[in-house]
């Protein structure tokens, strides 16, 4: 089964890195309780500058709270909102941070979006705080390494946690008639579980569609939010699903301005959190006449879509 969470540009950090160069850290080696120590910016909210570390990195994941926050603790399945600074135990330089780019990154705890050492590091930190990370090769790239990180390198990063939406586990709202025959017919159980998704015979529509299935109550998705989904994915053509989040187990994070699925995009924009919704994709807004990661060109694609919260 193939997952749609690669069509969005992400940055350095999540499970596939490409390295940013040179990024002016510290040439110095300087720890802290075996920590290397931020010289410069050590302020929740300042950019960090990480000295060097000293000696062998420790074997095992290590968290210092360097200041704490009075925000809610962080739980798995969290959608959470961070600053980050990283750099290898032996480097001097960044490999990668947000505090540059101005745009701070947004993830689902404990979802598999991000390198183990984050999702066990930042779980059970507080919103406000200031943390820094240790972590060892087994829960960083591992012996592969991934760009200019050096394969079995111990990563050390600096992460303001930022804010924290505690995600439910399924779309509520108003059961919305759906009477239109020559279209999906989708499941309205508020369960947890995937929804059905009954694709009809005829000839898919040739625009875009976005119906209600639950209409809840909340705030309408914008272009520029980050929005927290499951769904499940299928061809028009045999009905055959080709990604599900709920058998993955996994929500997934989308910052819509990085979308490039224009048609998800399009169908979630101007809906209500808390609501599912009928998304049914034309070529032109899919994959056009070129085959993606196994589906086939020219395919009309169907999502039932839970939109369950924004950052």
């Amino acid at each position: 089964m193939r997952r749609l969470a690669g069509l969005v540009v992400i940055p350095l950090l999540l499970l596939s890195v490409a390295a940013c160069g040179d990024d002016g850290g510290s040439d110095s080696t300087s720890s802290k309780n075996g920590f290397p120590e931020i010289t410069a910016g050590s302020k929740f909210g300042e950019k960090p500058t990480l000295g060097k570390g000293e000696g062998k990195p420790p074997k095992e994941l290590q968290t210092d709270v360097i200041s704490e926050g009075d925000g809610a603790k962080l739980k798995k399945g969290d959608a959470i909102q961070v600053n980050y600074l990283g750099q290898s135990w032996d480097s001097t330089k960044p490999f990668d941070n947000s505090f540059d780019r101005k745009a701070p990154f947004d993830l689902t705890l404990g979802a598999g979006m991000v390198i183990q050492g984050w999702d066990k590091g930042l779980e059970g930190q507080k919103v406000g705080s200031r943390v820094e990370l240790v972590i060892p090769p087994e829960l960083g790239y591992g012996a592969q390494g991934q760009g200019d990180i050096k394969p079995n390198s111990t990563l050390v990063f600096v992460v303001d946690v930022l804010k924290a939406t505690q995600v439910p586990t399924t779309a509520k709202g108003t059961e919305v008639a759906q009477t239109d025959a020559d279209l999906p017919k989708v499941g309205v159980n508020a369960d947890g579980k995937a929804p059905t998704v009954k694709v009809p015979k005829s000839d898919p529509p040739t625009k875009l569609v976005s119906n209600y299935v639950l209409e809840s109550k909340g705030e309408a998705v914008k272009a520029t939010d980050t929005v927290v989904l499951n769904y499940e994915a299928l061809l028009w053509k045999d009905a055959k699903t080709f990604d599900s989040t709920y058998k993955n187990g996994k929500t997934v994070t989308f910052p819509l301005p990085q979308l490039t699925l224009k048609g998800l995009k399009d169908g979630v924009v101007g809906k209500k959190v808390g609501s599912r919704v009928l998304i049914v994709i034309p070529p032109a807004d899919a994959f056009g006449d070129k085959e993606q990661q196994g589906i086939p060109k020219n395919s009309t694609l169907v999502f039932a879509v839970d939109i369950l919260a924004k950052v």
